[in-house]
């Protein structure tokens, strides 16, 4: 039986830590195929390879890791004693000794976490299932937090010359020189990017078409807060105070990001609608275009980071005979609030997040909603379902030490602990989901990996029940089938049953473009087809593509997804661009 105590873990995974960093200096690679199972993946944050990758099988492991280390010099192996002791945990259905450690090449510090199997291994050493490797700082170009501080002697001494606030606004106003980044974009994803490069010392400028910072949450519909909690949506370097809500209307959170971007000195253009930008291959800077205030600007950075979020360009498909439609449509995403429509009968095309929570808002203000569906919709109880996979975050450790063990789950692993979750949430939802189906709304049942992963490969198709599923079981907002629309008609839709289906609206929420087609209007097909697909598993290669890593685009880079997406993969987008700055990394 394995001894737990902690002397006994802090032992095994001190001497399986000091076996692998002697069979890495040594270029061993049957030592180190040793220390793993034929089935372990390894997942590298750029502290090895330079960008985000996962490995699988021990052997191609053992031949990836000597490959990598070769001229690294990885050294001094330790357990991080700063975070959780070595522990027996259960991951994705597994049993696992779980440790942190710490280790250092000739130019980075990195950290990691490694998972060993107890029921497995030779000379008494268990074999690991998992290893992660992920870069915290390169020597010499440390964030400037904490104890690196700036001074503040430079403008709180001098009587004579410019103070900070003077200093802030000639950064902010680009008049004689050119950021080395631009951001495009200033959600979670831009401020988060931007907060990072700035901690790095990269010279950052953030452009966004909105009035105010905040505004791409700010006008959204009227009724909106975020789906999930709290804990989890901290963005880098200030979490959320004590007091904020733990469901964040969506207003509180604009106006945090205005605070964010002040206190985080993050250069900040506002009204500023990006055009495009082309490649000076000869001077390796991109040629942007930025109209703001009625003026043509003119950029030449370095690189440019896409963070206009996996879900920009509203999607509009072509739908058969809608033209006899005389009436309003509008986009889910121009929907703001019920105003001037009590009374009145509207037609909610499609049945994820935003048609629950549009038709929602409308039947709570006096609307009459008709929903039409056209494919079967996961349905998720905001709570405690959909919180499920976020109970590590509850759970009282540090925030950075929860996004570490996050991050360190390959997808093989990712894949089966949201099997496992899927399934206790359609049984904490059984009753509810019963009762949809018997109200003619079409449950999702094929998808056995949750929420999650639809959102991670095609971006929506599920819904978070705040309410809205218990109007259609009420029989409140009767659902439609696409399917059962014989045609539209002047007014609204004709039924094949003979029944007329009036509406004084249609709004569609029809979902969003891929990132390809943002990358097609803004940079050409050339660019385009050079980086591919944008967002979405690769699966062979284990990651979301083109996320948050190196694209075939020297100095094109994107950043999307979830707050806690953006706070934890900012760190590693923005250490890659340091290593492109500094020569560590030569663009391809």
């Amino acid at each position: 039986m394995l001894d737990t105590t902690d002397h006994a873990l802090s032992n095994l995974t001190t001497r399986w830590l000091a076996a692998f960093g002697t069979a890495l200096a040594a270029d061993d690679r049957a030592g180190l195929q040793a220390l793993f199972r034929a089935d372990a993946h390894w997942r590298d944050l750029v502290a090895f390879t330079w960008e985000v990758s996962t490995t699988s099988g021990g052997e191609r492991i053992a031949d990836a890791l000597a490959h990598h280390a070769r001229g690294k010099s990885p050294a001094s192996f330790v357990l991080d004693g700063a975070r959780a002791s070595p522990r027996v945990v259960q991951r994705a259905g597994a049993e696992v000794i779980e440790a942190f450690f710490r280790f250092e090449t000739a130019t980075t510090r990195s950290l990691g976490i490694f998972r060993l199997d107890p029921k497995t291994g030779a000379d008494d050493l268990p074999r690991a299932w998992t290893l992660f490797t992920a870069l915290d700082e390169i020597k010499g170009h440390e964030e400037t937090t904490g104890s690196r501080r700036p001074h503040g002697a430079a403008y709180s001494r001098d009587f004579t010359g410019p103070n900070w606030w003077d200093r802030r606004q000639a950064a902010m106003a680009y008049a004689e020189r050119d950021p080395e980044v631009l951001v495009v974009g200033g959600g979670q994803a831009g401020l988060a990017i931007a907060a990072r490069l700035g901690q790095l010392q990269i010279d950052t400028l953030v452009v966004d078409r909105e009035a105010r910072v905040g505004d791409n949450w700010r006008h959204r519909y009227h009724a909106l807060t975020l789906h999930n909690q709290v804990q989890v949506n901290h963005l880098p370097y200030m979490p959320f105070p004590p007091n904020f809500p733990t469901y964040i209307p969506k207003d509180k959170l604009a106006s945090w990001f205005e605070a964010y971007a002040e206190a985080m000195e993050i250069n900040f253009w506002t009204g500023a609608n990006f055009l495009g930008a082309s490649r000076d291959e000869r001077t390796g800077r991109w040629v942007a275009r930025i109209q703001r205030n009625g003026t043509l600007r003119t950029l030449h950075p370095r690189h440019v980071v896409m963070a206009t979020g996996a879900s920009d360009l509203p999607k509009r498909p072509h739908i058969p005979g809608l033209d006899a439609y005389q009436g309003p449509v509008i986009h889910a995403s121009q929907y703001r609030n019920a105003d001037g429509l009590a009374g009145r009968q509207v037609m909610v095309l499609g049945t994820g997040t935003s048609a629950h929570d549009i038709a929602q808002d409308l039947v709570s203000n006096g609307a009459s909603v008709t929903m039409v569906q056209r494919g079967p919709t996961l349905v998720v109880n905001v709570e405690p379902s959909a919180q499920i996979p976020y109970a590590l975050y509850s759970e009282g450790r540090p925030l950075e030490e929860c996004d570490l063990i996050a991050a360190s789950m390959p997808l093989a692993w990712a894949e089966k602990s949201h099997r496992l979750m899927a399934q206790q949430a359609r049984e904490m939802d059984r009753e509810l989901l019963a009762d949809l189906r018997h109200a003619g709304f079409r449950v999702n049942d094929t998808d056995e990996k949750g929420w999650q992963f639809m959102y991670l490969t095609r971006g929506g198709g599920y819904y978070f029940n705040v309410g809205c599923s218990e109007l259609i079981t009420q029989g409140k907002i009767p659902v439609v089938q696409f399917t059962d629309i014989e045609a539209f008609i002047t007014a609204g839709a004709q039924l094949r049953d003979g029944r007329a289906l009036p509406c004084d609206l249609i709004v569609l929420a029809t979902g969003y473009q891929g990132q390809e087609q943002v990358v097609r209007e803004l940079f050409g097909e050339t660019v385009t087809t050079r980086v591919g697909r944008v967002w979405g598993i690769d699966e062979e290669k284990q990651e979301l593509n083109n996320m948050f890593t190196r694209t075939r685009q020297d100095g094109l880079w994107f950043i999307a997804g979830s707050f806690a997406q953006c706070r934890i993969y900012s760190k590693y987008l923005a250490l890659q661009i340091k290593a492109v700055e500094t020569g560590l990394v030569t663009p391809d």
